[in-house]
């Protein structure tokens, strides 16, 4: 269960890909959390704003964004409009597996590397876009001998697509209120020292109690909560790229092995051992 300023993994993806295209007037918000695997939204009709790491961003109709997998997020919608959209989750191992080389999930990976996570798309893309996702939703409802295998396809096909918007197209700006945006940027770049309110409020001339409030009104979390995703996130990724848990702990942030094990266990849901292994 969650709890407010709290951030957690959601979900489980068991398929190769799974596509969404809801249509309601409330939407599901959720606190901060994160995936396994790689998310795309589209946003179709309504008014939503989507928080993503240290960045904020306002959707508009038809723009696209890109959420790869252990990226911190949440969605906060106006529940006054209809709200439409397109959600693809998506298996970034099957895809590199069926694909080598591709490059596939190339989008996401540069969205993470640059911190910009949100694709405008010009008028005469959005047809071509429109079209792509039509073709799908079509093949999805044949029941014929191959209808699976195409609609695969397809999904490979607009995931080249994509690729090729995130070329082709700027980034739209991000719109966190320039303060939290400091502190935000300030965070991802020492996560790994001794950081604390204080020090960070002073660095925006701000006193505690009005940074904190703040820093809670724009992203949804608290400091501390958003500083100790950073360093588990990070040492999650150390492990997986063969990094000795303590050291990946050390290397985080982390000066007493014992406080990161407990941690890591309650966001991830398992140990740093058992996440090396799989």
């Amino acid at each position: 269960m969650e709890t407010a300023g709290t951030i957690n993994r959601a979900g489980y993806l068991r398929e190769s890909f799974h596509y969404f295209h809801l249509r309601d007037s409330a939407g599901q918000e959720r606190d901060f959390h994160f995936h396994e695997f790689d998310k795309l939204v589209i946003l179709l009709s309504g008014r939503v704003e989507y928080l993503v790491e240290e960045q904020s961003y306002e959707l508009e109709p038809w723009t696209v964004l890109l959420v790869r997998h252990h990226t911190i997020h949440k969605a906060v919608i106006d529940r006054s409009q209809p709200y439409e959209r397109i959600i693809l989750y998506l298996d970034r191992g099957y895809f590199e597996r069926v694909m080598p080389g591709a490059g596939l999930m190339h989008c996401f990976d540069e969205a993470e590397r640059n911190r910009r996570y949100l694709l405008t798309v010009a008028p005469e893309q959005r047809e071509e876009l429109r079209a792509a996702l039509e073709t799908y939703e079509k093949t999805a409802q044949d029941t014929r001998f191959g209808a699976q295998a195409m609609a695969e396809t397809q999904i490979i096909q607009l995931l080249i697509q994509i690729n090729r918007l995130h070329e082709a197209v700027p980034d739209q700006p991000a719109v966190y209120d320039p303060k939290i945006q400091q502190v935000l940027s300030y965070i991802n770049e020492h996560f790994r020292e001794a950081l604390s309110v204080d020090s960070l409020a002073e660095q925006i001339y701000m006193s505690r109690y009005h940074f904190m409030r703040l820093f809670k009104a724009q992203t949804g979390s608290t400091v501390h909560a958003y500083i100790r995703q950073k360093r588990l996130m990070n040492a999650a990724r150390l492990i997986r790229d063969g990094v000795p848990a303590a050291k990946a702990a050390e290397s985080s942030g982390y000066g007493d092995y014992s406080a990161f094990h407990r941690a890591f266990k309650e966001s991830f849901g398992v140990s740093p051992g058992k996440l090396k292994k799989d």
